[in-house]
Order: C-alpha cells, then structure tokens, then sequence
C-alpha cells in the first residue's frame, strides 16, 4: 500500500493492526471504528463498548494492539484524522451539532441538579468565545499528559548541533513557526521559518546534511509542507514534524513526531497547543547549551538598546 493511500482513515487503522490480526471481541471495536467513525471520534470508550457489544477493557486493549497507550491517545488521532476529511463548512456544522448536544446534556444535568440527584456543572455550555477558551484548555491539559519528553530533547539537541535549521509553516500555522525560529535565534541558533511560494523553494534548494527542518501543520495539512520535509530527508537533513494527525506522507519523512492536540471550536483549527510546543522546544534548546544562549540573549540585548526598539528599558545595575 503506497503512503499516500494510507493516509485515509481505514487505511491508517489497517496499516496499525499487528501482522496477526485482530480476532474476536477487538476485530468488532475495529470495525465500529472503520464504520462509524464520528461516534468513536467523540464517543467515551464505555459507549463505544456497548455500541461494539464488548467491555471497556477491550477497547483500551484494541487501542493498544494498534500501538496506543489507550483509548484517550487512540481517539485523539481518530478525531484529529476524522475532521481532517471534511471541509471548513463540515467542521464548523460538526462543532455545531456538537454544541446542541452539549446544550442538551446540560439541560438534563441542570434539571438533575435542581433536584439534588449531581453537583456537577455543565460543561459545553457558553458562548463561542468561552467555549474556545475551554477547548484550548482542554487540549493543553491533553498535551501535558501526552507530550513526549524524549522527542522534545531529541529536537532541541538536533537543532543545537545544526549547521542551520529551517522551519516551514504555512497559513495561520506560519504563527507557531514564526515564535519558534524567533526564540531559538534569540537563544543563539542559526534559524529561520518559511512559509510557500519561491521563499520556501529557495530555502529548500540551501538544505542538505548537517541540516534540520521542522514541517509544522494540522489538519488536513499543506502539501507543500510535506514536498519540504521529503525533500529534506531526501537531501540528508534530519526531518522533525509538529502535527495534529501523523499523516503517512509526512511521518514518513521524519525522524520524531509530535503529535499536538489543534481542535479548535469554530472552522479552523486551534494553535494553542501548537505555540506551547514551540515555547517548550526553545526552553529545552535553551538549555542545551546555557553559555551560549546567555552570550546571545546579552548581544541581542545590546541590539535592542542601539536601536531603540523597547518602550520600557531595564533599571541600571546596582552599584
């Protein structure tokens, strides 16, 4: 099966299933999975047992077989996957039926509360703009339990040890690339971000080994992102990617993979958690080597001063 023909969502499940197969109770929790894919994508793991007529222990065992921690992890890609094959409208229509199904739980769980049956408050309720607001909430409570460490380090040692590291980020994804290559030459590294068009071709045409690259993007993903990062690996620089999905085509390429929760609540993704990998990535390069970081933060200190760029300016030292 070609990368390009996996990157569909039964053929991502498939291509996960152990050599042997799946038998019995957990080919019936991967089927509902292929069938149903929107129910799974928002469902608990308890209703997608009794949907599949097993217990939860065999969904958390499935999601397992297919290479997850559990079913929390396994759904998070599954919707990240799920939503990447529908349009800006869909997306949109599927947070609205969401949020009346919200309303409608929330109903029954005030009407609960009033007769003292829960104390819980309901949750999916407000207005667009708090909802937003818990949703990226919610996703960077996701990313702290999730994100791995040992990726994040192997990143930031890679950049250190590059002879120059491109970031490529198109759209509003542009934004988290922009504060990553920012801080990282702040903290005394030669990068940069760029985005499409002949910047990025040009850019391309400079990389080759003792390079990285960074390929930020979610959703349904730019292609000329994932041209870049096969590129990269192809002209032997190390490959890194920051995504919601880890599409075939651009995990193929490279070397770690951070997957970043990006559901956003209205027609376009979220790039909170995305800006706080970036914050963590240059914290941990920071620290890499913290001589060379603190002589690069004082030299661009002295610049900003020259300059005049900063309203407000640092008290004199103590005498």
């Amino acid at each position: 099966m070609s990368e390009r023909a996996t990157d569909d969502l039964e053929g991502w499940l498939r291509s996960r299933t152990p050599e042997r197969g799946l038998r019995g109770k957990s080919a019936a929790v991967l089927e509902l999975l292929l069938s149903q894919p929107r129910r799974a994508s928002y469902g608990s793991a308890g209703e997608l047992a009794q949907l599949a007529g097993v217990n939860v222990a065999t969904v958390t065992r499935t999601a397992q077989a297919l290479g997850f921690a559990g079913w929390p992890a396994l759904q998070q890609e599954l919707r990240a996957r799920y939503l990447s094959s529908l349009s800006a409208g869909q997306v949109a229509a599927e947070h609205r039926a969401g949020q009346v199904a919200a309303e409608h739980r929330a109903g029954q769980v005030t009407a609960e509360h009033r007769a003292g049956q829960v104390a819980a408050e309901p949750h999916g309720t407000g207005s667009p703009g708090t909802r937003s607001l818990r949703r990226d909430l919610d996703n960077l409570a996701v990313l702290n339990r999730r994100l791995d460490e040992r990726a994040l380090a192997t990143i930031a040692e890679a950049v250190a040890a590059a002879r120059s590291t491109t970031i490529v980020a198109d759209g509003s994804y542009a934004a988290v690339g922009l504060a990553l290559a920012h801080n990282a030459r702040l903290a005394g590294y030669p990068v940069r971000a760029v985005t499409a068009g002949s910047e990025l071709a040009n850019a391309m045409a400079a990389v080759g080994e003792g390079d990285v690259l960074i390929a930020v993007s979610f959703w349904r993903l730019y292609e000329n992102t994932i041209l870049a990062a096969n590129e990269a690996r192809a002209r032997g620089a190390r490959v890194f990617a920051v995504t919601d999905a880890a599409s075939p085509a651009l995990a193929a390429a490279a070397e770690e993979v951070v997957l970043v929760p990006a559901e956003g609540e209205a027609f376009f993704p979220s790039l909170t958690a995305g800006i706080a990998v970036a914050q963590a990535l240059v914290t941990q390069l920071a620290a890499v080597d913290p001589a060379r970081t603190g002589a690069a933060i004082e030299a661009a200190e002295s610049m900003w001063t020259r300059f005049g760029l900063l309203h407000r300016h640092p008290a004199p030292p103590a005498l």
